[in-house]
């Protein structure tokens, strides 16, 4: 009978854990921690950031979740605007198309601040609405707290009995 154990042990014996490349998540964590760390870390950021915007592509890129009622106006302004020393022209055009570019965020809104709170169960969270001088509320108990709280009980307006 014990052999038979030792046998069907060594048959179940766990093979080595061998960690697959495609499973290692640990392979791009690189420590910071130390001067100049990082440096042989050339994957991790975003050379669009460093590019030049005069030499780089035109790319406009439309809304996906409308879309567009009119073709909007093309986003180059032609270059003898730049070159032109003439600057009004060419914040003139660039407010021409920014008007006329229906798709561009930041999109006007009406906000109306008049009416807050009103239907909402809190009411007004305007803290000038919030405190009032001709309050019904009473407060003789931060008399009955003892002394620690005799100064709030002093600027409530409580009246203390005991002193006469």
């Amino acid at each position: 009978v014990l052999v038979l154990l030792i046998l069907s042990m060594r048959r179940q014996r766990k093979q080595p854990y061998i960690i697959d490349e495609e499973e290692n998540i640990h392979e791009n964590i690189v420590r910071y921690d130390d001067e100049g760390g990082g440096e042989e870390d050339t994957e991790a950021f975003d050379i669009a950031a460093m590019w030049n915007p005069r030499e780089a592509q035109l790319v406009v890129k439309n809304r996906q979740d409308m879309l567009p009622e009119i073709e909007s106006l093309s986003r180059y302004v032609p270059q003898a605007c730049i070159m032109d020393n003439n600057v009004h022209n060419y914040v003139l055009a660039k407010l021409y198309e920014a008007d006329m570019d229906l798709w561009a965020p930041p999109f006007d809104s009406l906000q109306t601040y008049m009416f807050e709170g009103n239907g909402s169960v809190a009411e007004s969270l305007s803290s000038l609405q919030s405190v009032t001088t001709d309050s019904d509320q009473s407060y003789d108990y931060l008399t009955d707290w003892g002394p620690r709280f005799r100064k709030l009980a002093e600027m409530y307006g409580a009246t203390d009995s005991g002193e006469a």
